[in-house]
């Protein structure tokens, strides 16, 4: 397992209170209406929506909210501009970030993500600077009772996953950009459960520090994901053994 695979293990298994205060309906509302806004109300038509609807079963989001989202994005309900930018920017000791973010106001966004840098002794880098160190990849977590890992991979590798992890309680699937929407497809067509899926920045190489450097790009992270507009968050800071055990038992 990957290092910052694991990471997302931890943070998946510390997240519950996260979901108690919204956040997890919040993301996944907009994740719903610009689907819908960009592909129509109709789930059987726009896989993008059945994908986001999807997830908002599997997080156990009211049936209203769904609807009241599909309404907004297709301008039937509260209009609702949302615009998807990423960010980029270096955190201490010159770990390099790529921040996702979907925001109905780019100012109150952009002044969010550069105090959390500046307050952590990083900065926002210009666009093209810091991404060149990054590919995007899809990401997708599959959850529930006796999943079958050589049946996953069956289904995720013919539809051209780049890989499938088993975790102590998932199965975690990367894939390229371009075929990330097949493949979540496939899979929920095949049955499963998808509780996570975003494309997600990997690092080409990694920045490996000491501990106690490392957690204060981890601090940074973390107030980067406490963002209401951020999406997701990736670093090239190296997940060593010694930096996940910290974590863990933090």
């Amino acid at each position: 397992m990957s290092g910052h695979s694991k990471w997302s293990t931890i943070k998946r298994k510390k997240g519950a209170e996260d979901a108690k205060r919204g956040k997890v309906f919040t993301r996944i509302t907009r994740e719903i209406m610009v689907a819908a806004r960009e592909g129509g109300g109709d789930e059987t038509a726009n896989a993008k929506l059945k994908l986001a609807i999807a997830k908002a079963r599997a997080n156990n989001m009211p049936k209203d909210n769904i609807e009241r989202a599909i309404a907004r994005g297709t301008g039937d309900g509260e209009d609702t501009h949302l615009d998807e930018l990423t960010y980029e920017g270096y955190g201490p000791d010159g770990v390099a970030y790529m921040v996702d973010v979907l925001t109905d106001n780019k100012n109150r966004t952009l002044a969010e993500v550069k105090h959390a840098f500046s307050r952590s002794g990083g900065s926002l880098a210009s666009a093209g600077s810091v991404a060149w160190q990054f590919e995007q990849k899809g990401y997708i977590v599959l959850a529930g009772d006796n999943l079958d890992y050589e049946e996953v991979f069956m289904v995720a590798a013919e539809v051209g996953a780049d890989d499938v992890i088993q975790e102590d309680e998932s199965i975690v699937v990367y894939t390229p950009r371009e075929m990330f929407g097949a493949v979540e497809v496939a899979l929920d067509d095949a049955g499963y459960a998808v509780s996570e899926s975003e494309l997600r920045w990997e690092p080409k190489n990694e920045t490996e520090l000491p501990v106690d450097k490392a957690l204060k790009n981890m601090r940074l992270l973390e107030i980067l994901e406490e963002l209401d507009d951020v999406n997701s968050v990736s670093s090239n800071l190296s997940m060593t053994d010694e930096l996940l055990a910290s974590l863990e038992t933090a």
